[in-house]
Parts: C-alpha cells; sequence; structure tokens
C-alpha cells in the first residue's frame, strides 16, 4: 500500500497530462479558492535535498528557506505528489506554504497547474513546456523576483516568497 502524505480533493483526478508525464486534473467544476490538494512529507533541508537520491527530485516543494516538504522513503514517493504540473498561465496557487487554492473558478476536465515561480527559490533554469499563449519558454528558480509575475500572482505566493517580496 502507497502511504497517502498529501491530500488531493475528491473533485480531482490524476490523469495523463500533454505537459509532464501524470497531471492533477479536475474531476468537477472547483470554485475560486478552494481547496485543491495539501502537499505532505517530512521535513528536510537543502543538504539533504542536494544529497538525495534522483527518484528524490520533483517530490518536494520549498516552505520555508533551505526547508522543504517531501518524501523521504522511495515508496511514499507517490503518495506525497500533488501532479501540479507547471503552467505559466496557471490556474491554483499557494495559501501559506502547502495548501493549493484554485486561482479562478475551473471547469471539469481542465488540468490543475500552478506556476513554480509561487514556490521556488533555487537556481535552477529549465525549457518549459506549457504550451500557454503566455509562456516564458525558460523557467528559473528564481522567476519570483519578476515585478510582472509578484504583480500577477500577489495573495497565492508560498508565504516564505511572499516575505521576501514584502521587503
Amino acid at each position: 500500500m502507497i502511504p497517502k502524505l498529501s491530500f488531493l480533493s475528491p473533485k480531482t483526478i490524476v490523469g495523463e497530462s500533454r505537459i509532464h508525464e501524470k497531471g492533477l486534473f479536475a474531476r468537477e467544476s472547483i470554485r475560486k479558492d478552494e481547496i485543491i490538494c495539501v502537499k505532505g512529507g517530512y521535513i528536510f533541508d537543502r543538504a539533504t535535498l542536494k544529497s538525495a537520491p534522483e527518484w528524490f527530485r520533483a517530490a518536494e516543494i520549498s516552505v520555508a528557506e533551505d526547508l522543504f516538504i517531501g518524501p523521504v522513503r522511495e515508496k511514499e514517493r507517490e503518495g506525497s505528489m500533488i501532479f501540479s504540473n507547471h503552467s505559466c498561465d496557471p490556474n491554483i496557487g499557494v495559501q501559506g506554504q502547502i495548501v493549493f487554492v484554485a486561482m479562478r473558478d475551473i471547469q471539469a476536465g481542465e488540468e490543475l497547474t500552478h506556476d513554480w515561480a509561487t514556490t521556488d527559490d533555487d537556481d535552477y533554469q529549465l525549457q518549459c513546456n506549457c504550451g500557454s499563449v503566455s509562456c516564458r519558454k525558460v523557467l528559473t528558480g528564481q522567476d519570483w523576483r519578476k515585478k510582472e509575475l509578484q504583480e500577477k500572482y500577489a495573495g497565492y505566493f508560498s508565504w516564505y516568497l511572499e516575505r521576501k517580496i514584502r521587503k
């Protein structure tokens, strides 16, 4: 049995995504500000993340400066995932550090995505696969610093990023 570390709303379903393998989809209509998922797992530091095996990657999210939440055992990975792929035109955002909510009303069948700029403060750079009209083409772990994104996602950034933005 796969341990369930994260909560996914019963209004959601995991399915095949055009963005990246698996994705989270609305099974039925979801109203603005409704809770979509809550990321679960264990808290660990950046040194643990950097020394982790490859299976560990993309199963964690930042919750504070140099602190992350995610699985610590490979058998927990699937149950800790929220399956929210990145999009430059997302429909869900963060409230606090681990709660993801609808940023607008969402129709059944839509893929539930968040912009990783709302959760990440890291040193990566990668090609974007979201396919949205407003696609940035390249994502970085520092996109949260962009003023246009700070304005676009005001109120939907992870708590620790909101604090950095306000400084």
